[in-house]
């Protein structure tokens, strides 16, 4: 009798006389059955996780030798640091400080006038805090001619202390008249041997001490005192 006639005739309330070869193909097809429930409810979720922590892995050592680099660097980080400090205390003590600042607008006010140029408006403004340095705005017209305010300038450079001016809101037109387009890298048009008038505000800035800038933190905490810290000090060096 073949095996599919012995699987056919079986007597399902006598399995222990059953044919050897129909209980070995039973056990084999339970031991399979049991091999892949047990892969597919246990052993794919570990495959999972193993993929998972694999990554994982991958992502922790690429940061390990990203942070080891850079222990490998301190050193050198923290001399350039050091450096970079250096650098920013000399530049602060290059500014004006507080005493100069009235000083220093006189001269410059002054340098127009020795130019030739004449101050119609020269107004300064209430300063403005920001952080370790205050902006000092200046409303102001002057009229004179190119070479007039080139002299200026050059005057304005060669003070004692750093004098940084920046533009805002300023119109150069030739005075009498609406500012006019010039050739192309010419600047502004105007009458040979004719005047200019410079109109607008310009900012000059100074640096700030210690004692302002613990003054100006104490303001910020009583306003929002929610706001943690207030602005970082500038490091010392400053004249």
């Amino acid at each position: 009798m073949s095996f599919f006639d012995d699987l056919r005739n079986l007597d399902r309330n006598n399995v222990g006389g059953w044919p050897k070869s129909i209980k070995v193909f039973f056990a084999v097809l339970i031991i399979a059955l049991i091999l892949i429930l047990g892969w597919w409810f246990k052993i794919s979720e570990q495959q999972d996780e193993l993929k998972r922590v694999q990554a994982k892995e991958t992502t922790l050592k690429a940061d390990f030798s990203k942070k080891q680099a850079q222990v490998v660097n301190l050193e050198a980080y923290e001399k350039q640091l050091e450096d970079m400090k250096e650098e920013l205390r000399q530049l602060i003590g290059q500014l004006p400080g507080k005493t100069e600042m009235p000083k220093l607008i006189l001269a410059i006010s002054q340098a127009a006038l020795a130019a030739g140029i004449t101050n119609e408006l020269f107004q300064p403004g209430p300063e403005v805090m920001k952080g370790f340095y205050a902006e000092k705005p200046i409303q102001l017209r002057m009229s004179g001619t190119y070479h007039q305010f080139g002299a200026f300038i050059s005057a304005v450079a060669s003070l004692p202390r750093v004098v940084i001016l920046t533009m805002h809101d300023v119109a150069l037109k030739p005075s009498g008249g609406a500012a006019a387009p010039a050739a192309k890298g010419k600047g502004v048009a105007a009458p040979p041997g004719g005047t200019l008038t410079l109109e607008g505000t310009v900012k000059t800035y100074r640096y700030l001490d210690d004692a302002e800038i613990a003054a100006a933190e104490a303001a910020a905490a009583a306003k929002d005192p929610k706001k943690p810290g207030a602005r970082p000090a500038a490091p010392k060096g400053g004249k």
